[in-house]
């Protein structure tokens, strides 16, 4: 005997009322959670208009602040996409003792509290520091409180998001192609090149471009390794703080507004090529 089976959604006998308590209850949720937060700190940084947000992100200060950010997330993100990229390629292609262990470590950076992984790397890198130090005093290359520390905080913390974008798609990969290439004499550069890294090209822009993303806005990690210097090494988010301190809530809006607009138009090209990429394989 065969079982009843429930209607579709809007046809005749589906609880329609059941779907738009749910629906309500989201969109609702999404609205105080996300929509209103982004509406207020848009209006409060239009409040002069274009004029007052352009006039306080154009300040020496604040656009020092952005173009280090800028700058540095994207070092960081070059930095990530090439060694994201192997890391992912090793942990997929190759066995080796404690193989486990590293691909769960993978993930630590997102689990730890970043103001540690700010410390850490104070710890490891500082001035007291053997290492850091050491890379002071004799290459006059100083890493905490100076650029290369931010670009080092950030390479820790955005690390998961590139291997975990290109790890599950090159273990889908159909290997026959490199099989064949291989038995044809080609060199293992070659296939990766020619065969293995095509595939890879939307994962490793969509791990970057969140990376970058994530890099924006970080304020934990980079607020220790930094030290808040004003025209050196002090981030947009940092600077944000900065201005909240100064009661200057203008300044601190307009500066947030230009971050969420950098992040949100990142956020929309991934989505548009995640997107695209499914109706050409369509």
């Amino acid at each position: 005997m065969s079982l009843p089976s429930l209607p579709a959604s809007g046809a005749p006998g589906y609880p329609s009322g059941r779907g738009f308590g749910l629906r309500a209850i989201a969109l609702t949720y999404l609205a105080v959670m996300l929509l209103i937060p982004l509406a207020v700190i848009l209006a409060d940084g239009l409040s002069e208009g274009l004029s007052g947000l352009w006039y306080q992100v154009s300040l020496p200060q604040a656009r020092h602040a952005l173009l280090l950010t800028l700058w540095t997330s994207a070092v960081m993100t070059a930095i990530n996409m090439v060694m994201g990229t192997l890391t992912a390629y090793v942990l997929v292609r190759y066995e080796f003792p404690g193989k486990n262990l590293l691909n769960s470590l993978v993930d630590l950076p997102l689990a730890i509290p970043t103001l540690v992984t700010g410390v850490m790397l104070v710890v490891l890198y500082g001035p007291q520091g053997a290492l850091g130090g050491w890379l002071e005093s004799q290459l006059n290359f100083p890493v905490i409180f100076a650029p290369p520390g931010i670009i080092l905080a950030l390479l820790f913390i955005t690390f998961p998001f590139m291997v975990r974008a290109v790890q599950p798609v090159l273990a889908g990969l159909d290997r026959t192609q490199e099989d064949a290439a291989t038995t044809l004499g080609a060199s293992a550069w070659t296939i990766f090149r020619r065969i293995t890294l095509p595939p890879l090209a939307l994962p490793i822009a969509t791990g970057a471009l969140l990376s970058f993303a994530r890099a924006i806005g970080e304020f934990g990690a980079i607020v220790i390794v930094a030290g808040n210097i004003p025209m050196y090494s002090q981030t947009a988010a940092v600077y944000v703080l900065g201005e909240v301190e100064s009661e200057n809530r203008l300044g601190a809006s307009a500066v947030s507004v230009v971050m969420l607009a950098i992040a949100l138009a990142i956020i929309l090209l991934v989505d548009w090529m995640q997107r695209r990429s499914k109706q050409v394989r369509a």
